[in-house]
């Protein structure tokens, strides 16, 4: 049965302790790891923002937003022992001159302890907060940075923001966070592979026919309207989600599961990504969606929900047909794809398997296995074979799946992302954390797109909410003889 290790006691000072992400996730992880008894009570949980505000309020917040997130796992008497870990400070972070005792008076004296600053803030004040933390004396060697994504708007960006930081940390002390690798499927992916040899002999080229890696998602820009119209759905969730997914899908074995032997593996596949050209971007697919339905109901589009603009060519959608240009993977097409205002929420990863050389069973019968990892919402994984059906009449074949649901095998409430890698993050363990090089390679590739498109003046096609996407992200697929897996297939 697994079991809950606690941390060693520690201090986490969460920059944008009071903003939408500290809410929704951070401060309800550190409250279900407090349950697990993770969390020593020695330990110090200090939220920041530069609004003043009295600790017992900002333990008011926090109570309603973990309350919140916590549904039949409250306990109002273990949130009263919690709390009394909960501070808060008001900061600002971007002033040069301050010195922020009220801060140092919170932490934990000594340099002894883990010493966590999580940057859950607006990417371009990652380098004034570092340097911040600096000058007030506070990086000591036990320190750890962790720095949300996006990580820059292009390569250029990226590289001021990581050397930046790298002015104060060591490239061991910083944690740059994506929270899908998080997730239990995710992990459980390189388990899959390396841990079974019905998988790894099976895992390139000669057998698999082509990889499809989908974030769906059935919302709409959800009060990020001004971030978002900046980004776009490639730089936001295809520049980190979607080519991590790829990476660890593609990837080589690590000799061990030590942080760096990962993540150079990760790399190898960044740099064998074949970037596409203004005369490949036909490879590619960019949408926007318009107005449609979702749940039933009428929802407006992308541009009516924008706050201030009436023309936008950001893309809410984009499908790529990628190749990793290595041995095994030579000529196994990777389609990724993500959008808002899909008709549904789902996070796939489907590895379509070739068929049998000769089908035996006549016309009509397909003889195509799939393994299908599903990392939302509803975490599994399932692989796809072909049986008789039972009965008379005649040999009739079909496909099903041999199923493992995290929620039917496991009752135990298992971490969720942000909960083990803040977890990793107290341990000091790199490994589900991308290196410096990672993201720029991702970027390098990203930039690339984005010139592709440029040159070509490539815009985005307009799709009803509640649909998936433009009609040429199936025509793409369908030029292959290929389609996009539904749930409907299983």
């Amino acid at each position: 049965m697994a079991k809950f290790v606690p941390v060693e006691p520690f201090d986490i000072v969460i920059f944008g302790g009071t903003g939408d992400l500290s809410r929704r996730k951070l401060l309800p992880a550190l409250y279900h790891r407090w349950l697990d008894g993770q969390i020593p009570p020695s330990s110090v949980i200090i939220g920041t923002a530069r609004s003043a505000m009295e600790a017992s309020a900002y333990r008011a917040l926090a109570r309603t937003a973990c309350q919140a997130a916590s549904g039949k796992n409250w306990d109002a008497a273990e949130w009263t022992r919690f709390e009394k870990i909960l501070h808060y400070a008001a900061i600002d972070a971007t002033d040069p001159g301050a010195d922020w005792p009220a801060l140092k008076g919170l932490l934990t004296p000594g340099e002894q302890r883990p010493r966590v600053f999580y940057l859950a803030t607006s990417p371009h004040i990652y380098v004034d907060i570092c340097r911040a933390i600096g000058r007030a004396g506070l990086a000591s060697d036990q320190a750890r940075v962790v720095l949300e994504k996006p990580i820059g708007t292009d390569l250029g960006s990226a590289r001021a923001i990581n050397d930046g930081v790298g002015e104060v940390f060591s490239e061991q002390q910083v944690f740059r966070i994506d929270h899908y690798l998080g997730k239990e499927t995710v992990q459980n992916l390189m388990v899959l592979r390396f841990a079974n040899m019905l998988f790894e002999p099976l895992w390139s080229h000669n057998y698999i026919d082509h990889v499809q890696i989908t974030v769906a998602e059935d919302l709409g820009l959800e009060g990020r309207a001004d971030y978002y119209d900046r980004s776009g759905a490639l730089r936001d969730m295809v520049q980190n989600h979607l080519l991590q997914l790829l990476c660890l899908t593609a990837m080589e074995p690590p000799n061990d599961l030590r942080d760096d032997d990962i993540r150079t593996e990760k790399i190898k596949v960044l740099n064998a990504l074949g970037f596409i050209s203004p005369a490949q971007v036909r490879q590619t697919v960019r949408g926007q969606y318009t107005a449609g339905l979702h749940g039933g109901l009428p929802v407006r589009g992308y541009l009516e929900e924008l706050s201030s603009a009436t023309v936008s060519e950001t893309e809410t959608f984009v499908a790529i047909k990628a190749e990793v240009k290595n041995w095994r993977w030579a000529g196994v097409p990777f389609y990724l794809r993500t959008g808002k205002r899909m008709s549904g929420r789902h996070s796939d990863i489907v590895i379509q398997f070739k068929p049998a050389p000769h089908n035996i069973f006549g016309q009509g019968v397909e003889s195509v296995n799939r393994l299908v990892i599903r990392l939302q919402p509803d975490e599994a994984v399932r692989l796809f074979v072909q049986i008789k059906e039972p009965g008379p009449g005649g040999l009739r074949v079909k496909s099903l799946p041999l199923n493992l649901s995290y929620a039917e095998s496991f009752t135990l409430r298992y971490p969720d992302a942000y909960e083990r890698l803040l977890m990793d993050i107290v341990r000091g363990n790199l490994s589900l954390f991308m290196r410096r090089d990672e993201v720029e390679a991702a970027w390098r590739w990203v930039d690339g797109l984005i010139e592709a498109w440029e040159v070509s003046r490539y815009r985005p096609e307009p799709y009803p909410a509640g649909t998936d996407g433009p009609l040429s992200a199936a025509m793409l697929m369908d030029r292959d003889g290929r389609s996009w897996w539904k749930e409907s297939q299983a």
